[in-house]
């Protein structure tokens, strides 16, 4: 029988980080078409900037996560 491939903690953390910057970049172009478009209610664009600042900090946490650590 064939067994589901699993897939280790590196790699589930990669897919996730892959996912967060997509998520972060449409989030930023949201941002633009609502600013360039005039009539932008300010409220939404300050929730969607707040929401883009976390997803920036979770690829941070994810990115250290991942960066083996260098002794100098």
């Amino acid at each position: 029988m064939n067994a589901p491939a699993q897939m280790d903690h590196e790699q589930v953390l990669r897919v996730k980080l892959g996912v967060l910057r997509q998520e972060h970049q449409d989030l930023d172009l949201a941002i633009h078409s609502l600013q360039d478009g005039g009539g932008a209610n300010q409220l939404t664009v300050r929730r969607l900037k707040k929401k883009k600042l976390r997803l920036k900090d979770q690829i941070a946490i994810i990115e250290d996560e991942l960066t083996p650590d260098i002794i100098a």
